[in-house]
This record gives C-alpha cells, sequence and structure tokens, in this order.
C-alpha cells in the first residue's frame, strides 16, 4: 500500500507515518521500483494503535512501549497495566492542578464585579508577580 492510501485508511496525514518511522513506531516499509514506500496492510492497524493510545493520553515513548508488550504474548498484560496506572495517576494529578487553576482564576475574576474605583486588578497583579519571581 502506499503511503496516501495508509494515511487515508488510518485517518492520519501521511507525514505522520514518516514521522512514526523516524520515531521508530513504524518499521521503514520496502520501496517499489520507483522508490516508493509499500507499507503491508498491517501497518493500518499500527496506526490505528498509536492513535487510540494517544487519545488514552499516552505519550508516544508509552506507546512504543505498549507496542513492544503487544507484541510480546500474556506476560505484557501486567507491565500494560502498570502503564495505564502510571498514566490514569498522572492524569488525575492534572485535573487537581486544572481544578486549582480553574478555582484561582474564579477568585481573581470575582474582583473584577467591585465598582471601579474600588478595585485593583488582582489577575494581572497576580501574572506580574509570577512574572517578577521567576527573574
Amino acid at each position: 500500500m502506499r503511503t496516501s492510501e495508509v494515511a487515508d485508511q488510518a485517518g492520519v496525514n501521511p507525514e505522520t507515518l514518516r514521522y512514526y518511522e523516524r520515531r521508530g513506531l513504524l518499521i521503514e516499509p520496502p520501496r517499489t521500483p520507483g522508490g516508493y514506500r509499500a507499507y503491508p496492510p498491517a501497518t493500518v492497524d499500527v496506526l490505528r494503535f498509536i492513535k487510540r493510545g494517544q487519545q488514552l493520553g499516552f505519550t508516544l515513548d508509552e506507546i512504543e512501549e505498549l507496542l513492544d508488550l503487544n507484541a510480546g504474548g500474556p506476560d505484557g498484560c501486567d507491565a500494560a497495566r502498570a502503564l495505564a496506572e502510571r498514566r490514569r495517576a498522572g492524569i488525575e494529578q492534572r485535573i487537581l492542578d486544572l481544578q486549582r487553576m480553574v478555582a484561582s482564576l474564579a477568585e481573581l475574576v470575582a474582583t473584577c464585579e467591585l465598582p471601579r474605583a474600588d478595585r485593583r486588578c488582582t489577575l494581572l497583579e497576580a501574572i506580574d508577580d509570577h512574572r517578577q519571581a521567576t527573574r
């Protein structure tokens, strides 16, 4: 299969295939006499695996590990589970961080409700204070 065919069937950009080859997620396919890549049909399944992994929040490094585990038999299930548990914990932490951000922004925005003469822009001050702290 040519690059465009594989990309269309997997729902990715053709350049994505080349990128995944450079990253080692896809094996570089043989070339036709005309120099075109000739992907085996199973490449579409690999691409779909990668895309599903990304939708679940896995990084490409983690997906590479999952691809290796997927090819390795039943013992890979425990390792895949451990990887998924680490990913889940990371996502839960990000959710907590985002919830704290939302609460902080809500507090800062609430000060904007004060009459103009009685308010300072604590939002701008908070951002400026952070910028000053990182200098």
